[in-house]
């Protein structure tokens, strides 16, 4: 199978997500898998509706976290008949639009052997000032310990070919540092990252929670610094094909 499925971590959704799953129909996916979070149970009814909609509903009985529910998606189309180029990660509050998924979506045509990034555009004036000199902030981080410059190192929007799901599914982190982690990863294992600008950074002040926010940089700085301090170790398989040469 050449197309892609959608994969969608929620945590008490709001009931905007099931029009958004409706346009997603629209373009040529394989799948859209959501993944409930532990919601509370005033949202079964949105996930009931998800499953009308087509949408595979997989449920975590309490909240593990955002790291954890991509796992859990990724996971699941391992263990499926499901063979798909790959997966593409989506927020479930509003953080993407449809025509943001779509600019990803065309991407994997010529960018298909990597990692693709969807990069907010941060300039919109009604998202706060310090939000944006927090990613600003987190980007030169990344930068000054991993040594590998990334304009949005926490975009939750991100195409993952099929082929890097399974040493992803394994990457430590269950919440927000998933995303740091598996950035770090794919450079520690030359994976390539692409680039790719989508529109304007969302915040839905009225979500209950956001999914990939900009964090505050330093717990980016704490996470970082660990990486760093681990930096001399790699995984297995790539030592061992280091110590084969």
């Amino acid at each position: 199978m050449n197309r892609v499925i959608v994969v969608i971590p929620a945590l008490n959704p709001l009931p905007a997500v099931v029009d958004f799953v409706r346009k997603l129909q629209a373009l040529p996916l394989a799948g859209i898998i959501v993944i409930n979070d532990g919601s509370d149970k005033r949202y079964n009814s949105t996930f009931e509706q998800l499953k009308q909609e087509n949408c595979i509903v997989l449920t975590h009985e309490k909240n593990l976290g955002k790291g954890r529910s991509l796992k859990t998606g990724m996971e699941y189309i391992l263990k499926s008949a499901e063979r798909p180029k790959g997966i593409i990660t989506v927020g479930a509050h509003g953080q993407h639009s449809v025509l943001d998924v779509e600019q990803v979506l065309s991407s994997t045509k010529i960018f298909s052997d990597g990692i693709i990034l969807g990069v907010r555009d941060f300039k919109a004036s009604d998202y706060p000032f310090l939000s944006k000199l927090q990613n600003r902030a987190n980007s030169i981080l990344f930068e000054l310990f991993i040594h590998k410059r990334l304009l949005d190192i926490q975009t939750g929007l991100r195409f993952i070919p099929r082929e890097h799901l399974s040493w992803l599914s394994k990457v430590k982190g269950e919440s927000f540092n998933y995303d740091t982690n598996m950035l770090i990863e794919a450079i520690k294992r030359n994976v390539p990252l692409y680039e790719v600008p989508i529109g304007y950074a969302k915040l839905r002040k009225n979500s209950i929670t956001y999914y990939d926010e900009v964090l505050d940089p330093t717990k980016i700085f704490q996470q970082l610094w660990l990486n760093f301090l681990r930096k001399g170790k790699m995984p297995k398989e790539l030592s061992s094909k280091r110590k084969r040469k």
